[in-house]
């Protein structure tokens, strides 16, 4: 009977054996793949970090073209601009003071 037990109890170790080997190849690979999935994450991250950093320099960008354009249309806009655009292309003059008359709304 001993023998009988002993081939026993080294069929079950053996088992025993084969099981966490089993798990440890198990946990490796959990182990590599997790390790990809923080290389992936990591690599989205800069990409996405590079992209919003060239959008930052475009907004910049644009920012400063509006405040351009916001001074160029108030150098458009000014009276004394309209008056003389009225006067040279349009043919305009200040009318005399006594041809203006004053109308009073009743």
């Amino acid at each position: 009977m001993n023998s009988i037990t002993s081939a026993i109890v080294g069929q079950v170790v053996s088992q025993r054996v084969v099981a966490q080997m089993l798990f440890v190849v198990l946990l490796s690979l959990i182990v590599v793949v997790s390790a990809l999935g923080v290389v992936s994450a990591k690599h989205q991250s800069r990409k996405l970090f590079v992209e919003m950093q060239s959008l930052q320099r475009e907004g910049d960008l644009m920012a400063v073209e509006w405040g351009q354009l916001q001074l160029e249309q108030s150098s458009w806009a000014t009276h004394g601009r309209i008056e003389e655009i009225a006067r040279e292309r349009l043919g305009m003059v200040i009318p005399a003071q006594g041809s203006v008359v004053m109308l009073r709304d009743e």
